[in-house]
């Protein structure tokens, strides 16, 4: 196909934490890149997600829950939010059907006024309200704000997606493939295998435990047969206590988020995995310039 009729371009997925943006993206790839949990800022950076249609690539980008940050971390989180609405063609600006717009409307309004390209508002979680509800938060959605297109989804059961991607790929410009067509994601395997650790301390701990963790790949080496790749982790937390709970009566919880941990990175790499983690006190990271650029947060 001649590049003048191909289309190519960059669509960020923005919105308040835990409206299910990395659910979508992964719904939208057909396999999961980005970590999920049902706990609130779950991711932390721009990851950015291929997704080849006939004719066109766009590429998405998923970016942290935008909110009140407090932490040096969360206002990281919310900056690399919020720079996403620039330099992009298209946006996808994520809402909850079971939230009223009324609660979104400032939050909805100041992030999309720094927009320089058209929005879409993707209304997700529609499984959870009747159609009557729906059509009402599209009227009142629509007196908000100029959207190129409000679109009814269900990250969860994929019901609209198709729809909300075929809308996305008529917004992008003319131009040539940014990506090769075999490669679902730009982010390295040892950024991937980090987070699916973390993804497991937040799905297996609770409380204030998830935020204070951050992972490192301290080695990733392939067997020279190729029969095994061998991967040592830390798990970092700002507390010895926070540190007891990671770890586990008799090292229990620890083996648990191994195990866990393992078998999804295992079916990510094709291959057997021996995964050895280690978990460390690193006091107050979160609040540390240094220790969040050694932590891939700058």
């Amino acid at each position: 196909m001649p590049t003048e009729q191909f289309h190519s371009g960059f669509v960020s997925i923005i919105g308040r934490p835990n409206v299910g943006k990395s659910t979508l993206l992964n719904r939208i790839l057909g396999d999961k890149i980005v970590i999920t949990s049902d706990k609130p800022q779950t991711t932390r950076n721009r990851i950015q997600g291929i997704h080849n249609l006939p004719g066109a690539q766009v590429v998405f980008i998923d970016t942290p829950g935008i909110h009140q940050a407090r932490s040096r971390l969360n206002r990281y989180m919310v900056d690399t939010a919020l720079t996403a609405v620039q330099g992009v063609d298209a946006i996808m600006f994520l809402v909850e059907a079971n939230v009223s717009p009324a609660a979104q409307e400032g939050l909805l309004l100041e992030t999309l006024a720094k927009a320089d390209a058209p929005v879409l508002l993707v209304i997700n979680k529609i499984d959870l309200v009747e159609k009557a509800r729906l059509l009402e938060l599209i009227a009142a959605y629509a007196k908000l704000y100029p959207f190129r297109e409000i679109v009814p989804v269900s990250a969860g059961t994929g019901d609209g997606v198709e729809r909300l991607v075929e809308l996305v790929g008529g917004c992008l410009p003319e131009g040539p493939p940014y990506f090769p067509d075999d490669i679902l994601t730009d982010v390295p395997e040892r950024f991937i295998v980090a987070e699916i650790i973390r993804e497991k301390v937040f799905r297996l701990t609770r409380d204030e435990v998830p935020y204070a963790t951050a992972v490192v790949v301290d080695s990733f080496k392939e067997r020279e047969d190729g029969g095994l790749i061998s991967i040592a982790a830390t798990i970092n937390v700002e507390r010895d206590s926070q540190k007891g709970i990671i770890i586990g009566r008799r090292g229990e919880m620890l083996k648990k988020i191994g195990m866990q941990a393992r078998q999804e990175i295992e079916r990510l790499l094709d291959t057997k995995v021996f995964l050895e983690l280690f978990v460390r006190v690193r006091k107050d990271w979160s609040e540390s310039p240094r220790m969040l650029k050694e932590f891939g947060y700058e």
